[in-house]
């Protein structure tokens, strides 16, 4: 799980979003508004959703490409159940959080992991 995950609004744009996964080498961000958890984006969401359709990625936000049917865990909760949520949601990951702070997605790490093997 990351521990300082990096958070964006809703209203952020597209391209802003892809250079900061750039240019932190991230996979993902979160979408947050407020302490509420909004989705997670993914640079695969970007391409595959607004970059795809060859829209403004200056003008569009990743309100419209993040994924918002998110399953959340607790830092504590047993690696097991983890991956048991992960691979029945596939593609989709799960979201760890810790009372109302965000820690970031487990998902990822589970993917690099299969692709070793």
């Amino acid at each position: 799980m990351t521990a300082a995950p990096v958070t964006v609004g809703p209203q952020t744009s597209v391209a802003q979003v892809a250079r900061a996964l750039r240019d932190r080498g991230l996979g993902a961000v979160l979408v947050t508004e407020g302490d509420r958890l909004r989705g997670l984006v993914t640079d695969r969401d970007l391409a595959v959703r607004p970059v795809s359709r060859g829209v403004d990625t200056e003008e569009t936000t990743v309100a419209g490409a993040c994924g918002d049917d998110l399953v959340t865990v607790a830092p504590d909760d047993d690696l097991d159940h983890v991956v048991r949520l992960a691979v029945e949601r596939d593609p989709e990951p799960a979201i760890g959080v810790c009372a109302t702070r965000h820690r970031g997605p487990v998902g990822q790490w589970l993917q690099k992991e299969d692709d070793a093997s």
